[in-house]
């Protein structure tokens, strides 16, 4: 009877995570569309080099997120990593990861009135560093590049009056 309780709290729990994991991760990926669309006239290039003139303001854009494992997502894993093979349930919390990061930079972009990103890279680090596979898989995700703003988008300084450089001098 004990047997049953704990095979039936295993099942209990591998449902739950993949209901409800389900359904965050599938509301993760509309908003993360709609955020995409959004900011879609921002253009991300992997490029060094900007084009020249232009641009007459540059500035470090950065867009970091960090995504967990659901329970679900932790049991298929684990039952994968036995027969060996390709992890194909993380390939979406991988996918969510660089994409979030990257919608995050692209805010970080927009909020400087900037048009295009340059020479853009992605940094991922592990952060559940348990080998016993006791803590849930959880990684950050880190995009940065460089944000160039166009000069008509620089507010100019009006020009001092004659009788302001006199005052001043």
């Amino acid at each position: 009877m004990e047997f049953l309780i704990q095979v039936g709290f295993f099942v209990a729990l591998l449902a739950i995570g993949l209901v409800f994991g389900r359904i965050a991760e599938q509301r993760h990926f509309r908003e993360l569309a709609q955020a995409e669309r959004q900011l879609a006239r921002i253009l991300v290039f992997n490029e060094r080099t900007p084009p020249p003139d232009e641009y007459r303001r540059t500035r470090l854009v950065t867009g970091s997120v960090v995504i967990a494992e659901d329970y679900f997502k932790r049991i298929a894993a684990s039952l994968a990593s036995l027969v060996g093979g390709r992890l194909g349930v993380y390939e979406s919390l991988m996918d969510r990861g660089r994409r979030e990061a990257i919608v995050r930079m692209k805010r970080d972009a927009q909020a400087i009135g900037a048009t295009m990103v340059f020479n853009v890279r992605f940094e991922t680090a592990s952060l559940s560093e348990d080998h016993r596979r006791q803590a849930l898989f959880s990684a950050e995700f880190l995009a940065y590049g460089t944000a160039l703003v166009p000069a008509s988008a620089i507010p100019t300084r009006p020009a001092m009056s004659e009788s302001r450089l006199e005052a001043r001098g």
